[in-house]
């Protein structure tokens, strides 16, 4: 049958309009908003081991599920998540604050790092041997005794006191590192001048040190040797830890730390130099944590 020419310009007009009338612009998908809930909240749920060292109760993770989920996952909801738990000081039952259960998880980590994660109870009583015997020699006039025993009870007090201090921004990251290296514990774990420096050089910066810098370590941590390591001198075992632990190679070997334990995994070449032109540059460790932390690949989205 044939369609008359005006019609078929009725059926065209009629179609098209159909097509338009159910166009809608401004109507892209945000990327994240299909993420399902188990997503989420797995997502929530490492966030929360990762940084405070718990679970989140089943009210903070119906909560915070619920904010990614309103706010479709994005960046900046993620990034939020992770600022409260780090600096959030508001009373948490259990936690004190979230901050305070935040800090104390990366001195927990540092513990596990550098002293095979000794309990305060164990600093403590090796602390305590250590005040007895300066009192000791205080009183047999022992002046030398004294203040040898005083200064590694101070070392072990340091360390005790670590978390608090990264806490209030009296420290920083590495000096914190460095106090996990400058006591008896770490000795008695790399028993002489030898294996400590050797310890050193792999805790920290995630290498052994080349011969040259061994033998320069060595002599200044076993003979107070003045000599020159990373651009900078030392001439005694105090010396040699500050200056390791806030050398450049310490900052990248901080990045490859939180790599590690936050993905599992070493960054690439690209993955640390990026890093490095930031971390390297202001040393702000929690910034260095939240990139990793609000990432696609950690959160698995």
């Amino acid at each position: 049958m044939r369609v008359s020419l005006l019609s078929f310009i009725l059926l065209v007009f009629v179609s098209c309009s159909k097509e338009k009338s159910e166009y809608i612009t401004d109507n892209d998908a945000p990327p994240y908003s299909e993420v399902s809930s188990v997503k989420l909240r797995n997502y929530v749920n490492r966030v929360f081991i990762d940084l405070i060292g718990r679970e989140p109760l089943d009210e903070e993770m119906d909560l915070e599920t619920y904010q990614l989920r309103q706010n479709h996952a994005s960046v900046q909801s993620r990034l939020d998540l992770v600022n409260r738990l780090m600096f959030d000081d508001s009373y948490r039952p259990g936690d004190s604050s979230y901050t305070y259960a935040y800090f104390r998880r990366v001195y927990d980590l540092g513990k596990i790092r550098f002293l095979e994660g000794v309990s305060d109870e164990g600093l403590q009583g090796e602390a305590n041997i250590f005040r007895n015997n300066a009192i000791s020699d205080s009183l047999g006039g022992d002046q030398a005794g004294y203040d040898e025993n005083m200064a590694q009870y101070n070392y072990l007090i340091d360390v005790l006191g670590s978390a608090q201090a990264f806490m209030d921004g009296t420290i920083s990251i590495s000096e914190q590192n460095g106090y996990m290296l400058l006591n008896s514990v770490y000795d008695i774990i790399n028993m002489n001048s030898f294996n400590f420096v050797n310890a050193t050089f792999n805790d920290l910066l995630f290498r052994f040190p080349t011969q040259n810098e061994f033998n320069i370590a060595y002599d200044i941590v076993e003979n107070n040797t003045p000599g020159a390591l990373f651009g900078a001198q030392a001439s005694n075992k105090s010396q040699y830890v500050s200056l390791i632990s806030s050398c450049s190679e310490a900052a990248e070997g901080t990045i490859i730390w939180c790599y590690t334990t936050l993905l599992s995994r070493e960054p690439s070449s690209t993955e640390l130099n990026r890093e490095l032109q930031k971390f390297g540059l202001d040393h702000n460790f929690h910034e260095l944590q939240q990139r990793i932390l609000i990432s696609d690949e950690y959160a698995n989205f």
